[in-house]
């Protein structure tokens, strides 16, 4: 019951953090004083490591943690390059998709 929740918790932030990414550099454009944080993207990346790993604590596909693993690397590496660099990569794109991936192939797993 525990993973239940924690899969559609993780659903629900990495589609929010999704939808951010999308329509945060549409916003930018509009002269509104708007500036891009990557401490947002940092604290989505913070709720979805810890969602991804309780459910990894009990999960046994191997294939699907590494999808966790790599989704959350993705991620954070995007969020590196953005701190440092100020280079914004799809890979926050890919990250995001592959962690609602992650949580919709083990929601279906655990509950077929």
């Amino acid at each position: 019951m525990k993973n239940k929740t924690y899969d559609l918790l993780g659903i629900s932030a990495a589609t929010l953090c999704l939808i951010h990414c999308l329509i945060f550099p549409l916003l930018i454009i509009i002269p509104i004083g708007i500036s891009h944080n990557p401490y947002i993207d940092l604290a989505f990346l913070a709720i979805g490591t810890i969602i991804a790993y309780k459910i990894c604590k009990s999960a046994d596909n191997k294939l699907l943690i590494f999808l966790f693993v790599f989704s959350l690397l993705a991620i954070l590496i995007s969020i590196i390059l953005d701190f440092v660099y100020h280079i914004h990569l799809p890979l926050i794109y890919v990250g995001s998709a592959g962690l609602i991936t992650a949580h919709i192939i083990n929601h279906r797993r655990i509950h077929n």
